[in-house]
């Protein structure tokens, strides 16, 4: 548990708490609605224990635009189903331009990208509302209405944004996977959807490898009978052609006015996928105004991001948090875009890339610091990052030590921004506050609007402990419901289940006495070893802080009353030998700093861990190979990184198969 006496390891000045948004709407919610928080932890309690008022505050506060005003905030707490704003008529793709009206705010940058196959580019605020409706025009002569899909098989670059934006106008629903997906992997995802259109790119660079995908797109062609059209974006080689497709720049000569369907609240936004590791992917429908208002609170107030900051969150267009990145706009804030490897060709190219794009705002998943601090790393040495004032992370739990790398290396000037949430509700459930101290591998709080508690398994809150994430309120941005899913089972049974009419995520969390959040991984492979429960991540800080390690998996085979046996598999320096000492150091290690009962049965090197392609690790996966499932049955390789590292494991599981049958 983390201790209550820790000294704080950054703590924002009376200056900077003045400057922030966060300090500007608990004085207007004073001034305006007689709403007095003294500190953050009593804001949070109004905003869950009125959640009505805290939602109508935000949207006047942010001075949402609509063209027909709502008549309720919600008709109900009860979950699922809650209906938000009902009567409200908007469009999302609106609020972006809000912002930079003037001739000469419209010429500044709306949109920087970068790529290992482009220099830096620049989309100004005017060019972007331009394509996006020449863009909306052409879609629409396709036949395009609102509640069609639009699919997009497009790398992160500015013109993937404008065609969200595009659809985003016309009431389109948006759907994506990244490039580097294979055919079965995307039509997983797009089969289930009926698309009417499709916009893909014709190959991509990758760590200095060219990637053709026109087979590819043919095969999504020739495989998605719903196609009525198929745009082609010639990015690999400037004079790709497919047959049957439309060029993208044709698409872009249109001189069309710019026109926002007026649309409800819930009128769906996008469709987004579960991780896709196990079985069919989850086809989740967020509606655009949850994903609005939960955009404007999470990056507006928490990550205090307003019209004079650069953004970027590293990511692919099969991420949520490309989704996050691109709502960026909605803030009036500008956001750059890197498409290519994050360590090619080292892991400077992001820093350098920072202090190019001049970016006040870096966010990354957790292992892009993990894999800097490890490989030594100094940003400060490689790029002028004077201007950085915040530092995001996310994907996966970030070790203290890395908390410390951070500030060491860029500061006292930025706060580490780390946030927990899901692609399931497009949000965050605990992680960054401006106005509030940060603490060494603690988050430092729960969202406003979430009522997010650590719960046993009898659902009694949990002070100090660690118990399962669940949210007992509604949240605007929850699902609407699955696709294919018109009883709402499959909905049902994925997050109230196991506390009806509350959402359980599936991860462990830990509430500290000062209000902060720990998360310590996915509950559905936690370690539970003769009754004491743990997440994964706290071996993981262990194992991975010893230099020879550079990364470890842990997972526990206690299955249907067998005996624990819980291996792990370390990946080592290249030269360390995995000899009995090493192994006695690991057990050492573990034994003190947290149990000799969380010792491992026995230690495995292998070349690589598994990992999905936001980068986490693949804990339950392999979890299900040892305990003897088929590879085809528990992973899908297009939705992973390094699909080649699971054949160490499922070689691995059939000597175990072997032993058992010979036993």
């Amino acid at each position: 548990m983390n201790d209550i006496h820790q000294q704080a390891l950054w703590a924002p000045t009376p200056e900077r708490i003045a400057r922030t948004r966060m300090h500007d709407y608990m004085t207007w919610l004073a001034k305006e609605k007689g709403v007095r928080a003294d500190d953050y932890d009593a804001l949070w309690q109004w905003s869950v224990d009125h959640l009505g008022q805290f939602w109508a505050s935000l949207w006047e506060y942010f001075k949402v635009q609509s063209s027909a005003p709502y008549t309720s905030v919600f008709d109900s707490e009860k979950m699922p189903g809650t209906k938000w704003f009902e009567g409200a008529r908007m469009n999302i793709a609106e609020q972006v331009f809000r912002f930079h009206r003037s001739e000469q705010e419209s010429k500044e940058a709306a949109i920087i990208g970068k790529s290992e196959l482009r220099p830096t580019v620049e989309l100004s605020w005017g060019e972007m509302r331009r394509q996006i409706a020449s863009i909306a025009h052409a879609l629409r002569e396709m036949g395009v209405r609102p509640g069609d899909r639009v699919v997009s098989y497009l790398p992160n670059l500015p013109e993937t944004v404008v065609a969200f934006y595009a659809c985003a106008s016309i009431g389109a629903i948006w759907s994506s996977c990244s490039p580097d997906m294979g055919t079965p992997s995307v039509l997983d995802r797009f089969g289930q959807i009926a698309p009417k259109v499709l916009i893909a790119v014709d190959g991509y660079r990758y760590g200095g490898k060219d990637f053709d995908r026109r087979d590819v797109v043919t095969g999504l062609m020739q495989s998605l009978p719903s196609l009525e059209h198929v745009v082609l974006l010639p990015y690999l080689q400037q004079d790709a052609t497919l047959d049957g497709t439309h060029n993208w720049n044709e698409l872009l000569a249109h001189d069309s006015d710019i026109r926002f369907e007026q649309l409800p609240f819930d009128h769906p936004l996008w469709v987004v996928y579960s991780s896709g590791t196990t079985g069919m992917p989850k086809p989740i429908v967020h509606g655009q105004g949850g994903v609005l208002l939960e955009s404007l609170k999470g990056h507006g107030l928490h990550s205090d991001l307003s019209e004079s900051d650069r953004f970027m969150w590293y990511s692919t267009t099969g991420w949520i948090m490309w989704n996050s990145q691109v709502t960026g706009l909605l803030l009036g804030a500008s956001i750059a875009l890197y498409d290519g490897n994050p360590g090619y060709p080292d892991l400077g190219v992001l820093w350098k890339f920072a202090e190019e794009a001049r970016l006040t705002v870096f966010g990354a998943g957790s292992a892009y610091f993990t894999n800097c601090m490890k490989a030594g790393i100094e940003p400060g040495k490689l790029a002028d990052l004077h201007r950085l004032r915040t530092i995001g992370a996310t994907g996966s739990p970030l070790p203290a030590e890395a908390f410390a790398w951070i500030y060491e290396q860029l500061g006292s000037n930025v706060l580490l921004a780390i946030i927990s949430g899901g692609t399931d509700v497009a949000a965050a459930f605990v992680g960054a506050c401006p106005i509030l101290p940060l603490y060494a591998g603690e988050m430092q709080c729960r969202y406003l609007g979430v009522a997010v508690y650590a719960m046993d398994d009898q659902g009694k809150p949990l002070d100090d402990a660690v118990g399962e994430l669940v949210v007992t309120k509604p949240m605007p941005s929850m699902p609407l419901y699955f696709w294919n899913d018109p009883e709402g089972r499959r909905y049902h049974e994925s997050y109230f289940d196991m506390y009806p009419g509350w959402w359980r995520h599936g991860d462990w969390l830990q509430i500290t006495p000062r209000g902060g959040a720990v998360i310590y991984g996915r509950s559905d492979t936690t370690i539970n070893r003769h009754g004491i429960r743990m997440g994964t991540s706290e071996i993981y800080r262990v194992v991975e802080s010893m230099p020879e390690i550079v990364d470890s998996l842990v997972v526990d085979l206690e299955y249907l009353g067998r005996e624990s046996y819980m291996p792990l598999f370390v990946v080592l320096r290249p030269g360390v030998q995995l000899d009995e000492s090493l192994i006695k150091r690991i057990f050492d290690n573990i034994r003190s700093a947290l149990s000799a009962r969380h010792v491992p049965n026995e230690v495995f090197a292998a070349a690589e861990i598994p990992r999905t392609l936001s980068g986490k690790k693949m804990e339950l996966p392999v979890k299900k190979l040892l305990l003897g499932m088929p590879v085809a049955d528990v992973a899908s390789p297009d939705a992973m990184s390094n699909p080649g590292s699971l054949v160490y494991f499922v070689e691995l599981a059939k000597q175990r198969s072997a032993q058992h049958a010979a036993a």
